[in-house]
């Protein structure tokens, strides 16, 4: 028995973390803006941030708390240096971390920059019910972290299983503690 299941779109905000980037040549930001429209998404919101820890927090904060984001993708600051601090920022925001993101997303880097993948933190987590996604800066590592991982997981009509039919449940442990 074969289940056909309909598309259903997902809310999303893009987020650059950049010192130097601009809406005009914010290269990475717009790659995603483009997938995301081009596979039916919606574009909750699109902003740029400097790499700034509070800074950063404070946009996470305010957009898991808006009802019309289900995602936020960020691009930028998940490298090494002193300035890259993406992962500080959010990674202790998450109630939950989804581990095999970053796994992933390395072993798809891996036969295009080979070695040069342990340089990213890629991650990824669940903050109030909302999936919070941290790509690197590159146009390419956000091709490919939205073509081979976030595209089909935000698409309901991907299988054996998927981002999207599990966001309704992303906060059964909220409703467990109120009881």
């Amino acid at each position: 028995m074969t289940e056909s299941r309909q598309f259903i779109p997902v809310r999303i905000a893009i987020l650059t973390i950049s010192n130097t980037r601009t809406l005009e040549n914010d290269v990475s930001g717009q790659t995603l803006s483009d997938r995301v429209a081009t596979a039916g998404h919606s574009l909750s919101a699109r902003k740029i941030v400097k790499d700034d820890i509070r800074a950063i927090r404070h946009v996470m904060r305010d957009w898991t708390n808006r009802s019309d984001i289900d995602a936020i993708i960020t691009t930028g600051g998940t490298g090494l240096t002193g300035h890259d601090v993406t992962i500080e920022a959010v990674k202790p925001l998450f109630e939950k971390e989804i581990d095999g993101f970053g796994t992933l997303f390395h072993m798809i880097s891996f036969p295009k920059i080979g070695t040069s993948t342990v340089q990213s933190r890629a991650t990824a987590g669940v903050m109030k019910g909302k999936y919070i996604f941290c790509l690197p800066g590159s146009p390419g590592a956000c091709k490919d972290g939205w073509d081979q991982i976030l595209q089909p997981q935000l698409d309901y009509t991907h299988k054996p299983c998927n981002f999207v039919e599990i966001m309704p449940r992303l906060e059964e442990h909220q409703q467990r503690s109120k009881a």
